[in-house]
């Protein structure tokens, strides 16, 4: 599974890639609001720190502008993925820019199989089902991730799952044994990952037992 982080902080982006564990970024425009900065410079900084996919989001609602925004937003850096709704006008420009621009696209605001199927239909890159706001209505974000499995699997799609509104360790579990190909999330919930009371209790335990031998390694 590939791990996306969900942020436009670039020294949260920055502190996670020296990790060696992150393979991409979403952001949105709510992200980029929050960084404080301008969508270019900041998206070129993250580009500039990540090899993989960085997706940036176009906020036209209509084919051409979309189109506009798509060829303004490649300019940025060639590891760019252009981010678009999941609507008529949307799925066209996914169709265009991946035929047309060859550039990845990440279809966002996915909230069911149909959608998704239809993403897979005009070429989308990542499909970004959000979990959480389905789980926010009763529903059960991670039904909607398996039927989109399933329908990709019969079908051979090239599309890949990209698990969206991620809020917990969870959720990453879950999309993991369902087999979907990415999760994106909020930097918090990536390292929370590799928390566990057990491996902490264990660690404490070593490393008092290794005082009490006085020695050292090196």
């Amino acid at each position: 599974m590939k791990f996306f982080v969900d942020t436009a902080d670039v020294k949260e982006i920055r502190e996670l890639n020296e990790l060696g564990l992150l393979d991409g970024v979403t952001t949105n425009p709510s992200l980029i609001l929050k960084s404080g900065g301008s969508i270019v410079e900041v998206t070129k900084e993250i580009c500039d720190i990540v090899a993989g996919p960085v997706s940036a989001e176009v906020v036209a609602t209509e084919f051409k502008q979309m189109m506009a925004e798509a060829e303004y937003l490649a300019k940025i850096a060639d590891n760019i993925c252009i981010k678009v709704p999941l609507t008529l006008d949307g799925l066209k420009a996914c169709k265009t820019i991946r035929t047309e621009m060859n550039r990845m696209v990440n279809v966002t605001l996915c909230f069911s199989p149909n959608q998704a199927l239809l993403a897979a239909k005009a070429g989308a890159s990542f499909i970004s089902p959000f979990v959480g706001r389905l789980d926010d209505i009763s529903s059960d974000g991670m039904d909607v991730i398996a039927e989109i499995k399933q329908i990709y699997d019969n079908y051979d799609f090239d599309t890949e799952i990209l698990v969206a509104s991620v809020r917990t360790v969870n959720h990453v579990k879950q999309a993991a044994l369902i087999g979907a190909d990415v999760v994106t999330a909020p930097p918090a919930t990536l390292r929370a990952l590799v928390s566990h009371p057990l491996t902490d209790k264990g660690l404490a335990a070593f490393l008092a037992d290794w005082a009490k031998t006085g020695q050292k390694i090196g």
